[in-house]
């Protein structure tokens, strides 16, 4: 165990990218990230980590869960020679109530979360207790 969290949230526009597109894509590059702090989440993701998949600006819920299909490698979106980094996600399943960022900020065991700290971040972890409890909020029932 490398004491790194296996569990993350992602954020999409999803007039840019949505979660509808990435069931339809099933597997897809988890590109544009220009943030280093989201960056460095991005390369200590690992193959199998769970991520939920939350619809940022329009709707902002979680509305699905993703999995990490590919490690780190370089974007291909961005400029050669540039350090970001992308990895690959898998669709896993909606969310079967989406959780809203209003639902979550009425959750007291919520007030750590970095989704709620750093509304900004476009790339964040989500440690096993807060996975647990939005889960739940939202009704999934896997991992």
């Amino acid at each position: 165990m490398t004491g790194k969290p296996s569990f993350w949230l992602v954020k999409s526009e999803p007039d840019a990218f949505s979660w509808d597109q990435q069931v339809a894509n099933g597997v897809e590059p988890w590109t544009g990230v220009r943030n280093h702090m989201a960056k460095a989440n991005l390369m200590a993701m690992k193959k199998g980590d769970r991520a939920f998949f939350y619809h940022s600006n329009i709707g902002k819920e979680v509305v699905g869960v993703v999995e990490v299909a590919r490690e780190a490698y370089p974007d291909p979106s961005a400029e050669p020679g540039t350090p970001w980094v992308c990895v690959d996600m898998k669709a896993v399943g909606p969310m079967p109530k989406p959780v809203t960022l209003a639902a979550i900020k009425a959750e007291p065991a919520l007030a750590e979360i970095a989704l709620v700290r750093m509304s900004r971040l476009s790339v964040m972890p989500v440690s096993a207790e807060h996975w647990r409890l939005i889960a739940k909020m939202g009704g999934w029932k896997g991992k």
